[in-house]
């Protein structure tokens, strides 16, 4: 039998200027909701932070009582459902000041990427998202930050300069290369392991806009364009960054016209050059298959989303990945039995996705990080909406055929981010080399010895 949990007294928390919630209380419920609503948080506690000082308030009473931490900004990675403890939910810290002279962006720890965008574009800068504006910067930046213009520049966590962040022992810090680096190299890729980031500065773009958008053909062409698209992603530039994706899409207003409700294989693409000469660059992909939609323009680079369209409204999702050192034949053949036309009209998955890496992603951070998919030039990665029990059961079903199908052709390792729902330690420390994890074990056993930040993607103190 499991004993009954005991909340701690909460007279500390009474010097926290947002909310502080329990279950019962009628805000609650929308406090701990987030992106993913396949994760369903059921904290003792939940607080509304307002800024750095409600966080330092909230970490030193998780301490003193010995309450394990959990952090939620917009809710796109929650793939770990939070029982007990505390949860901090930082999406009223939405802040963004932009230095045009230094190109760079302090961002708050709730903010997302569109709050940035729509900041930075007013100075003809932009920061490097992922293939969605919604999603919150810091969560994202944390696990390396997988970025639309990854090849061209690199990861998110690559650009960070500093960080203020609250460690478990209710600390206000500032870390960068030269102050305690060795936190600043795991907060990095390391995910929120060591501390609750406040506020991040990170470098901008001086790229207002750029050339993107997706190339759409029947989905029974899948073939024919993923080995067009893999043998052209061998010879074209760094700064040339795509994506090869098959959807089945369902058919709600959502989805505009005549995607809707349709199966379709699709290359995405970013180019940040000229557009002439991006438009020269895929040509053979616009050659290779019947184009019947073609988005591909220049477009603002606030404009982002529109590349990938993925979804803006919540909803329950299972996701997950894999690292590939190259796109053999074989491998492209598996995928196709796997999620391709012969796979079914029921197939359950939304998306399954082959991401081109390389490029500025396979070479080191100008300062050491934990980033550790950089020998990665291919990635897998897919999502299924789990919007009843017998979709979830296919759909978990699917995506366990799909990566132990897969598994011979990757590196064995993930991407934090989308990692999807961690299992035992060995699944845990699957999104980083054996080296590295072990490192950020010990720097766990540093910053936080008793373990408070021990939901999600948590490694254990060495």
């Amino acid at each position: 039998m499991t004993a009954p949990h005991h909340t701690p007294d909460l007279f500390a928390l009474s010097e926290i200027h947002g909310p502080v919630l329990r279950p019962g209380d009628p805000t609650y419920a929308d406090e701990v909701t987030g992106f993913n609503l396949a994760a369903l948080h059921t904290p003792d506690i939940v607080i509304g932070a307002t800024g750095p000082d409600d966080i330092v308030t909230a970490m030193r009473w998780a301490k003193a009582t010995d309450t394990p931490v959990a952090v939620q900004a917009t809710g796109h990675g929650a793939n770990y459902p939070i029982d007990q403890g505390l949860l901090i939910n930082t999406a009223r810290m939405t802040d963004v000041h932009i230095d045009p002279t230094a190109r760079t962006a302090t961002i708050a720890a709730g903010a997302k990427w569109s709050h940035v965008m729509a900041a930075a574009a007013p100075h003809g800068l932009a920061g490097l998202s992922g293939t969605s504006t919604d999603a919150g910067v810091v969560g994202y930046t944390l696990g390396g930050g997988l970025p639309v213009l990854g090849r061209a520049y690199g990861y998110a966590a690559d650009l960070v300069r500093s960080f203020q962040v609250v460690t478990p022992d209710g600390m206000l810090r500032e870390t960068d290369p030269q102050h305690e680096p060795e936190l600043f190299w795991a907060l990095r890729g390391g995910k929120g392991n060591v501390g609750v980031v406040t506020s991040l500065v990170t470098d901008l773009l001086p790229l207002p806009r750029l050339y993107g958008g997706g190339i759409y053909t029947p989905g029974e062409n899948a073939e024919t364009l993923l080995r067009a698209w893999a043998d052209w992603t061998r010879t074209v530039p760094d700064e040339m960054c795509s994506a090869f994706t098959i959807l089945r899409l369902p058919p709600i207003p959502q989805i505009p016209e005549p995607l809707r409700g349709g199966f379709w294989a699709r290359v995405a693409l970013a180019w940040p050059g000229l557009p002439a000469e991006g438009e020269a660059l895929i040509a053979p992909l616009r050659e290779a298959v019947p184009v019947a939609v073609d988005t591909v323009e220049v477009m603002e680079h606030a404009a982002l989303d529109r590349i990938h369209m993925e979804p803006q409204d919540p909803l329950p999702a299972r996701e997950s990945c894999l690292l590939l050192r190259d796109l053999s034949p074989e491998a492209i053949r598996t995928f196709l039995d796997q999620a391709g036309p012969t796979a079914g009209a029921d197939y359950p998955l939304l998306m399954v996705e082959v991401r081109h890496l390389g490029g500025a992603m396979s070479r080191p951070s100008a300062v050491e990080d934990a980033v550790c998919s950089r020998d990665a030039q291919y990635f897998v990665d897919s999502v299924g909406v789990l919007a009843a029990p017998p979709a979830a059961e296919a759909i978990e079903q699917a995506t366990a055929r799909l990566y132990t199908a897969m598994a011979p052709y990757g590196t064995g390792r993930t991407m934090v981010n989308i990692h999807g729902t961690p299992g035992d330690e060995q699944d845990i420390a699957r999104a980083w080399t054996p080296e590295v994890y072990d490192r950020l074990r010990h720097d766990k056993a540093t910053y936080d010895p008793t373990n408070l930040l021990r939901y999600g993607h948590a490694v254990t103190p060495a």
